[in-house]
This record gives C-alpha cells, sequence and structure tokens, in this order.
C-alpha cells in the first residue's frame, strides 16, 4: 500500500518546491507536506496554525528533509477539545504513516495556545516547542486584561471553545502556558522562543517574558531570540536556513 493509499479524500498540489497532500481523518481538514529528499527517521514538524502564513521556516526545514504536518482545528485557541483532535493526528501521524514520535511544534502567534497545552498533556511525545510570538496567556489576548488592545470577538469565541460559564471562571483557568510549564521542564523538552520586543497585539513581556522568567524561576532553559523593535508580523525567524539548522541539532 502506498501512502497515497492511506490518506482519505487525498488531493495533492506543488507547495514550496515540495508535494502536498491534503486529505481528511475523522472529516477534519489536514495537510502533509512532502519534501524532495526526506530524512529516513521520518523527522516532522507540527504546525499549529495558520498553515501558509510565513513560510520561511517550514521552507528551510523540507529542504534539509523534514516533513511539515497540519491539522485544521479551526480558531480554538489551543481549546481542551481540539487538543483531543490533535492526539488523534498524532496517532495517525505516527502509528498509520509510521512518522518519528518526536515532532518539533510551531506555534505562531494564537498557535502558541497549541503548542504549549499539547505538549504539557503530551511530554513524551515533543522534540521541541518553536514558538513565534506567542500567546501564551489568553488573558493577555485575546481578553485584553494587560497592555495589548486584545480582541472582544476572540475572547467571546475562546469563551465559547473552552465551555466557560463566565470570563470569572475563565480568568482563573489554572492552565494557561505560563501557569503549566513544570511538566514540560520535567521531560527537558527544548524550548524556542522569536519574538519582537515590539509587539502590539501580543505583547512580549506577557507572553514570552513571563515564560522566560518561569522557565528559569523552575530551573529550566529556554533560548530567546529577539527582534529588537520588532512587531507581531512578520513572523519567523531572521535566516530561516541558519535556525534550521539549530533546531535540527537541538530536538530531540
Amino acid at each position: 500500500m502506498s501512502f497515497t493509499d492511506k490518506l482519505n479524500n487525498c488531493s495533492s498540489s506543488k507547495y514550496l518546491g515540495h508535494t502536498r497532500y491534503n486529505f481528511d481523518i475523522n472529516g477534519i481538514k489536514c495537510s502533509l507536506v512532502e519534501p524532495e529528499n526526506p530524512t529516513p527517521t521520518g523527522r516532522w514538524v507540527w504546525k499549529a496554525e495558520f498553515f501558509e502564513a510565513f513560510p520561511t521556516f517550514d521552507k528551510a526545514m523540507l529542504d534539509k528533509g523534514w516533513w511539515v504536518a497540519y491539522m485544521n482545528v479551526g480558531n480554538t485557541f489551543g481549546c481542551p477539545d481540539a487538543m483531543k483532535k490533535f492526539d488523534l493526528f498524532y496517532r495517525e501521524m505516527t502509528g498509520n504513516f509510521n512518522f518519528n514520535p518526536k515532532p518539533v511544534l510551531e506555534g505562531f502567534s494564537r498557535g502558541g495556545l497549541y503548542v504549549y497545552n499539547w505538549a504539557a498533556e503530551n511530554t513524551d511525545k515533543v522534540g521541541m516547542i518553536y514558538a513565534d510570538n506567542p500567546v501564551c496567556d489568553f488573558k493577555s489576548w485575546p481578553a485584553g486584561k494587560g497592555s495589548g488592545p486584545g480582541s472582544e470577538e476572540d475572547w467571546q469565541e475562546l469563551l465559547d471553545c473552552y465551555h466557560f460559564s463566565s470570563e470569572a471562571e475563565a480568568l482563573a483557568w489554572p492552565k494557561n502556558p505560563i501557569d503549566n510549564l513544570e511538566p514540560l521542564i520535567k521531560a527537558g523538552i527544548p524550548v524556542v522562543h522569536i519574538c519582537g520586543d515590539a509587539d502590539e497585539l501580543v505583547p512580549w513581556n506577557e507572553n514570552t517574558g513571563v515564560i522566560k522568567e518561569r522557565i528559569e524561576s523552575l530551573g529550566g532553559k529556554i533560548t530567546l531570540f529577539l527582534k529588537p523593535g520588532g512587531m507581531h508580523h512578520p513572523h519567523g525567524p531572521e535566516n530561516p536556513e541558519e535556525f534550521a539548522g539549530w533546531v535540527i541539532d537541538h530536538a530531540l
């Protein structure tokens, strides 16, 4: 049986110079990009959100033989229901498709909620967290309870996705990424952030800054590539090729 025979409703196209497969898992839209010269160990990047946005890192990893994968769970802010779908995707990727058991999790912006929340519950299944101007506390964004503007529409969607009965219940939620770092540290999962220190939407001092402070206070390590004067956009490393090499060298 070929690889495509295992995919439901599969179609293919070219993406970033490589072959992209679009398919369904239990009715959920997924994408998987096959590198022209894949590594024999089936290494892969799992992009949590905004699949086609700012793909310079993805292209660099594809060019180095890593697959890039995505499951579209919608604008669901890393909520528990979405994480159950991520569990299904991981089982398919590592079981049915036989990919490496420790993907690099890539979280842009609100994708930070997805990668941190899933990693905290699956510490044995993560090769690295790469977060880029990430949301690490939904009180900062979309709630807008800090210095940023927030997003009222997204905040209401988040309350619904998490099935919170009130805003007060949401604000007391104890499992934002900033609150749930100890499992990652105990597992020795490498964590790297790329962040603009002038992010106008997701203030870095309320998100990445808190993550850094708390990881280090718990005895863990984080690598931070700070962009002086950098705003929320554009995402991605300044030198994608060099950063991709760094990720490959440091991933579990």
